[in-house]
């Protein structure tokens, strides 16, 4: 069976691109200025994000071949010397910082200011108490098949704004956030998207998302859509059917699936 094609990018995605490609010519010309030899490269930034390919990875996301996630986006922030909130506002959207997690590191540093710039110096210590630091987990949620995570780390924290977190009537303590991987909730969600999950959001209600714990399949992420027999589907946003067919779930066959939470943010509302 044919793998689904993936669907071309959005105009908001191709315009991250196009600003993430003028930010990168950008620092090319300052590296050729400085006399660097040699000058910055996209190997050189997809090493420094730590990617496997990192040629091939940079030119696809500049170039639109591959959406930018927020994960993505953050590295690319670090690499270039860029503020996230230039390149991708949707992306930034409710996220004021990455804070990495390393032990002894300075709390000024490695965060990426979104929405208003984070303080730094003196004021630092006093907006503290504007931001809800939610823990960031290496586990994956397939949006596919199942992922098994049987080691699962803390890698580091999503700073949110409090007021943020207040409108969207969601506690700090009950966030989590994590990893989708696979193509079958697109467009909603992308490979490789960071996902906030809310834990304690984990009653069954129809036509939201959520991640799932199966017995089968390991963590997955779907839509649970209410079936008119009185028990649920789990469905995939991607309308490849033939790829990502629906699972009808009798009452008994709900324990099989425990869910996790509700997925309340990929980068941006759902």
């Amino acid at each position: 069976m044919n793998k689904p094609t993936r669907t071309p990018l959005s105009d908001l995605q191709l315009a991250d691109a196009e600003r993430l490609r003028a930010i990168y010519n950008k620092r090319v010309r300052e590296s050729k200025d400085r006399g660097d030899s040699p000058p910055l490269n996209q190997t050189e930034v997809g090493e420094r994000c730590e990617w496997k390919s990192p040629q091939s990875t940079v030119s696809q996301y500049m170039n639109g071949k591959v959406a930018l996630n927020l994960d993505a986006l953050v590295k690319l922030s670090k690499a270039l010397d860029f503020d996230p909130v230039e390149v991708s506002p949707s992306l930034a959207s409710g996220i004021t910082r990455v804070a990495e997690s390393a032990p002894g590191a300075n709390p000024a540093q490695g965060r990426s200011a979104a929405n208003t710039p984070f303080p730094v110096g003196g004021d630092t210590e006093a907006a503290e108490d504007k931001y809800a630091h939610i823990p960031q987990y290496s586990a994956k949620a397939a949006a596919g098949l199942g992922h098994e995570n049987p080691h699962v780390e803390t890698l580091a924290t999503l700073a949110f704004k409090l007021d943020w977190l207040r409108t969207k009537g969601v506690k700090a303590e009950n966030l989590l956030v994590i990893y989708a991987e696979g193509e079958s909730m697109w467009p909603t969600i992308n490979d490789h998207d960071v996902l906030l999950v809310d834990k304690s959001k984990i009653d069954p209600a129809d036509g939201h998302v959520f991640v799932l714990a199966s017995t089968e399949r390991g963590a997955i992420v779907k839509r649970l859509v209410q079936s008119p027999l009185g028990g649920w589907i789990i469905r995939s946003d991607n309308e490849d059917k033939d790829e990502y067919g629906d699972l009808l779930l009798s009452r008994s066959d709900v324990n099989e699936h425990r869910i996790i939470g509700r997925v309340i943010w990929r980068g941006g509302d759902l």
